[in-house]
């Protein structure tokens, strides 16, 4: 009992340190860029307080805050869609793109793009454009995949059905690449590196509902995820509704990813690794307490990661991706050689 007690006071620090640690990153991520900030001109204008000078009230609110806030929601969607489909799956490896989600919004994107050299418009190549392209591109797999998962009882089946439509979907992007020209090309390339940038308040106006939907749902499958730790069998004898269940975690799953590919871009590794770093903290496969630690620990990481890609002061920006490639990947390194239940 005791021993319990500690446990729980033990995670319920790390919540307040993770808390802490994504007010200190957020600030953190309104200071530095290409034009270096202090800490007193970002406090005060988070406090409402007049700024010193236009430009410093315009560097803020128009660029870093929007970038910031898609940072932290596109942190808690991957994390918590990774959680989803690695305890429906029970693979460690799995993670928010494995339903081939990403790969309809690539798909989405590379098409308009392909299509802007048929019709010269820049309505074509505008970012709204291209959000309602991956956005539409992610829906038409998922209802696929949703339609795919009424007829198939076995969680594998369902998990191999969505690699091979991701692959799929890859090939046929593969050809609109082959088609296309040069410009094109580095357009769509740029594109899957993977950006917080292009998103501001008007898209956040999109972005943020969608991610509140994707986390409600899951939310509702809390309970009966946890039963689920124990095989199926064990969860219909608790009363769970597999079925349901299944719809409910494909469709937050999906909201959550879909939603982040249109505006972000395809983001690697913090749906896999979050989850795990998590267990680890906190020692427990509890939905209950996983579910706020990874929207808190994704948070903080998707931040982080954003402020090592601006590499403050240089101007230079690298791809996020590069980025959260070398911060996850040694986490599934990890998972795969010292983790026992693998």
């Amino acid at each position: 009992m005791q021993e319990g007690l500690s446990q729980s006071k033990r995670q319920i620090y790390i919540m307040i340190a993770l808390l802490f640690l994504l007010l200190f990153l957020f600030v953190n991520s309104l200071v530095f860029g290409s034009v270096p900030l202090s800490f007193s001109d970002v406090i005060g204008l988070l406090l409402f307080q007049e700024p010193r000078n236009l430009e410093v009230s315009t560097i803020i609110l128009q660029f870093r805050l929007p970038r910031s806030a898609t940072a932290v929601l596109a942190g808690v969607a991957l994390s918590l869609s990774g959680l989803l489909m690695q305890t429906f799956f029970k693979n460690p490896l799995a993670g928010p793109y494995v339903l081939g989600i990403n790969s309809g919004a690539s798909f989405g994107v590379a098409l308009i793009i392909f299509c802007g050299s048929l019709f010269p418009l820049g309505f074509f190549f505008s970012g709204v454009t291209r959000i309602a392209a991956a956005f539409l591109g992610a829906v038409f797999v998922f209802v696929l995949v949703f339609m795919i998962s009424e007829r198939l009882k076995n969680k594998m089946t369902l998990l191999i059905v969505g690699i091979m439509i991701g692959y799929f979907t890859s090939g046929l992007v593969s050809l609109l690449i082959f088609f296309s020209r040069a410009s094109e090309i580095q357009s769509f390339l740029f594109w899957t590196f993977g950006s917080f940038r292009g998103v501001g308040f008007n898209q956040l106006a999109y972005f943020l509902p969608s991610v509140i939907v994707g986390v409600l749902f899951a939310l509702w499958a809390i309970k009966p995820m946890n039963s689920l730790l124990l095989g199926e069998d064990y969860a219909a004898s608790m009363g769970v509704d597999i079925k349901a269940t299944k719809k409910k975690i494909i469709l937050s799953g999906s909201i959550l990813t879909g939603t982040t590919t249109a505006f972000c871009g395809p983001i690697a590794f913090l749906g896999i690794a979050v989850p795990h770093l998590c267990r680890w903290f906190f020692h427990t496969s509890n939905h209950r307490v996983l579910f706020p630690a990874v929207i808190l620990m994704g948070a903080d990481i998707a931040l982080l990661a954003e402020i090592i890609a601006q590499l403050p002061g240089s101007g230079l920006t690298l791809p996020l991706n590069a980025v959260t490639a070398l911060l996850g990947a040694p986490v599934v390194i990890w998972v795969i050689f010292f983790k026992k239940n693998i």
